[in-house]
């Protein structure tokens, strides 16, 4: 595994289908030392703590290798590490080769919503699958 790519944000209010909306999806990527704490980043923090952030989902890893796909999808968009809302930006850590459990593993959304992880009990390890507008949990 390869870290490319250390990404921070704060959350803020932006105009989505006529709303206002608190997000944390906008992180920039850092050049200095980022200390990871038990609830997130020095300088991160997420809009919605009842699906994001805490103890079981301080630090969000995106793997580098997908940017390739929304490339394709997403052709007139500059794709800057962190724009998926990941902390770490990484190669060589793909979700099919991991297995770190059910909690670590959410779902993140394009459309500056996420969608809330829910796996009923489930205990196995999720699939993340790529669509338009979301990468979610199975």
């Amino acid at each position: 595994m390869k870290l490319i790519s250390v990404n921070v944000g704060l959350p803020r209010e932006v105009s989505w289908k006529g709303k206002t909306v608190r997000t944390g999806i906008f992180k920039e990527p850092v050049s200095e030392r980022v200390m990871v704490r038990s609830l997130n980043l020095d300088g991160d923090r997420q809009a919605d703590l009842t699906v994001h952030g805490g103890l079981d989902k301080a630090v969000y890893v995106y793997p580098f290798e997908h940017y390739d796909y929304w490339r394709g999808e997403l052709p007139d968009t500059e794709l800057t590490p962190g724009i998926f809302g990941e902390n770490f930006t990484s190669t060589g850590l793909r979700e099919e080769e991991v297995n770190i459990g059910v909690h670590e593993v959410c779902a993140i959304a394009l459309s500056l919503s996420y969608r809330q992880c829910n796996v009923d009990g489930d205990t196995t390890a999720p699939t993340l699958l790529q669509t338009w507008d979301s990468v979610w949990t199975t």
